[in-house]
């Protein structure tokens, strides 16, 4: 096991995770919510799209440093971890100024008018319930995952490896969830970006 870079502090730590869980939630609630009417000089669904390459590099990562730290390779898995939590932020960052420039779009609104009329439900079908199946899952479990991974990170930050096993064995398969389940969203809602 590899020594602890930081001191042990739970109380800030708690207060830490805490509020920056709190706000990343209420950042990306509200913001989410609002569009900006304003030209931005490309499209703004590149941000979508940098959001699913960044999922899809954070899966490959949690399975890296799940392979490394199987392989008793701590050095790289913590790299491999940091990075991870890097891509995190980028993607947050990413995924509100998507929202914000683009606006919400609706699973099967072929016409790009905010509103599914009956024909463009059945058209959709039962991808339509599946997307919101998976979408209904995704959002909460994304919400829910940050201060797991937050404290996981600080556990092991702290050399407390035997408590970051124990979270880590609740919060890997969540975040890797969120992150396939976040490439998988993209793909079934982009043609119907406008």
């Amino acid at each position: 096991m590899l020594p602890a870079t930081w001191k042990k502090n739970d109380r800030k730590a708690t207060v830490l995770i805490v509020l920056v869980s709190l706000v990343v939630f209420a950042a990306v609630s509200l913001l989410s919510r609002q569009t900006l009417k304003v030209q931005i000089g490309f499209d703004p669904h590149l941000f979508a799209k940098a959001n699913a390459v960044i999922n899809s590099m954070v899966a490959i990562l949690l399975v890296s440093g799940l392979i490394a730290v199987k392989g008793k390779k701590y050095i790289l898995h913590k790299r491999i971890m940091l990075t991870s939590m890097t891509l995190s932020i980028l993607f947050l960052i990413s995924y509100i100024c998507h929202h914000l420039f683009a606006g919400e779009s609706r699973f099967g609104d072929v016409n790009h008018d905010g509103v599914l009329s009956a024909a463009e439900k059945t058209n959709a079908g039962t991808a339509r319930i599946i997307y919101y199946i998976i979408l209904g899952t995704h959002i909460p479990l994304a919400g829910i995952v940050l201060p797991f991974i937050l404290f996981a990170a600080y556990r092991a930050l702290i050399g407390e490896y035997e408590k970051h096993k124990k979270l880590v064995r609740i919060t890997w398969p969540l975040w890797f969830y969120v992150a396939i389940t976040g490439v998988i969203v993209y793909f079934m809602i982009s043609p119907y970006y406008n």
